[in-house]
């Protein structure tokens, strides 16, 4: 069932007032240029107007309030409080060429459970709204930071979180955020229909699919989605995503030592998107350093360098695309797979 989010709300209002239609871009502008945090401070709207705004969605334009942030070099991270006494994070990277790119949340937890993932250790609380979604992002326009790019990597599965396509809807509005289909990444573990979804209404946003094991048994194990939507059934749908959309795939890997990190693996990851017809080369894989938690109830650890460049030259060898990612915000607890949501440990 599709949400009304504020912004649809803020249109029936000035409907229902019978004000001027110029009125919602007065608004608008006044949130996405002039950065007016405040429906009392848009002074150029009648009293009225604002007082029924206020009534109706509170005075402060976002849902999601800020309650603690840690920073490192180039990393922030952002707790947030959400309705129902609820918290999730996010996570702006500064990258040194001047590039800003935001990894945001979709849920309150998540219910999919895979071992090395500290969200996973909280179960799922409650889907984000398509507001609450937006509203981390538009925290950070608020103050004055560019939105280069963002991506759905944040806490939760965005695609089993149906209110995600009305938060993309938000997020490509011309006169909302304005930001283009390629700056948005939607990251998966696999649940096919909504990576079938995705790829019908928006084709042009980047699509990151985690991996984690290329063997049926071991994927299982480490993430228990597989046995719902198997691996090869997955393959089979990034096939035709990419086949769809004519746009590369990214195939995430979270390196563990002893785990996933063998030359087997490598081997096997590079016959999994070998062979798979004229589209083979739109697969690319970013093979990501594991990241430590208190949470999680085994206590993975980091694949050594020499495994790592073993396995990136397997890759190369059999003709894969592969790139390491580079390390972001471990050091806060703000890395790929770390994000918690609490105050305190």
């Amino acid at each position: 069932m599709k949400q009304t989010s504020k912004y649809e709300k803020i249109q029936q209002i000035i409907l229902g007032m019978k004000q001027p239609s110029y009125r919602y871009r007065q608004i608008t502008t006044a949130i996405f240029q002039h950065r007016i945090r405040e429906f009392e401070q848009m002074k150029m709207l009648p009293q009225s107007l604002r007082d029924k705004l206020i009534q109706e969605l509170g005075n402060s334009v976002s849902s999601v309030t800020p309650v603690l942030e840690k920073q490192s070099s180039q990393v922030s991270k952002i707790l947030f409080a959400v309705a129902g006494g609820e918290r999730v994070e996010a996570v702006r990277l500064r990258y040194k060429r001047g590039w800003e790119s935001y990894c945001i949340s979709s849920q309150c937890g998540c219910g999919f459970r895979c071992r090395f993932c500290a969200t996973g250790t909280i179960g799922l609380k409650r889907n984000l709204t398509a507001d609450e979604i937006t509203d981390q992002l538009l925290h950070f326009h608020m103050k004055g930071h560019a939105l280069d790019s963002v991506s759905f990597m944040g806490m939760g599965e965005a695609l089993a979180n149906p209110h995600l396509f009305d938060a993309l809807s938000l997020l490509t509005d011309p006169q909302l955020f304005g930001l283009g289909h390629r700056r948005i990444t939607v990251s998966t573990i696999g649940i096919l229909p909504g990576m079938y979804r995705l790829m019908e209404e928006y084709p042009q946003v980047n699509l990151t699919f985690s991996l984690h094991s290329p063997f049926d048994e071991q994927r299982s194990e480490l993430m228990p989605i597989n046995d719902r939507f198997p691996l090869q059934e997955v393959m089979k749908a990034l096939d035709r995503h990419i086949q769809h959309t004519g746009r590369k795939v990214y195939i995430a890997y979270i390196m563990l030592r002893g785990t996933n990190d063998s030359l087997e693996h490598a081997e096997a990851v590079a016959a999994l998107l070998r062979g798979r017809g004229l589209w083979e080369h739109l697969y690319h894989v970013n093979l990501i350093p594991y990241n430590s938690t208190d949470e999680t109830s085994e206590r993975y650890e980091q694949s050594d360098r020499n495994r790592l460049m073993t396995f990136v030259q397997v890759l190369k060898s059999k003709g894969i695309n592969v790139t390491v990612r580079t390390q972001f915000g471990s050091d806060i607890g703000a890395a790929c797979g770390q994000l918690y949501g609490e105050v305190e440990r």
